[in-house]
């Protein structure tokens, strides 16, 4: 059937699950947090689907593509760090999300590795 959108894309239906999942996540966060450490993760993993989507607007170019990937995969790594620091502080209460995140950020990476 092949790609005809970035939607076909397992990275973005993936990062923007987990998006909606940060979003339903911070909201049970104390009141500050939910301003301070909930609006920086919520920032951060949508940029995931935001960055794969407009870089596929531009996969016609490998190397704008695999920029914005990089982007992706940057906003991945910062989500990890706060979904870590989140459950330091006992706000989460297990490492699925984080987990979920880890294995997105190899998928990304993978796909930028093998695009061309």
């Amino acid at each position: 059937m092949g790609i005809k959108s970035y939607e076909d894309l397992e990275v973005y239906q993936q990062g923007f699950r987990l998006a909606v999942e940060i979003h339903r996540l911070t909201t049970a966060f104390p009141a500050v947090e939910r301003r301070e450490l909930g609006y920086q993760l919520r920032r951060a993993a949508v940029s995931i689907p935001a960055n794969i989507a407009e870089g596929y607007g531009r996969k016609n170019s490998s190397a704008e593509f695999k920029h914005f990937l990089r982007n992706a995969l940057g906003s991945s790594n910062e989500v990890c760090v706060l979904l870590k620091l989140a459950k330091e502080l006992s706000y989460l209460s297990d490492d699925k999300v984080i987990e979920e995140y880890d294995i997105l950020g190899k998928r990304l990476y993978h796909l930028i590795e093998s695009w061309k």
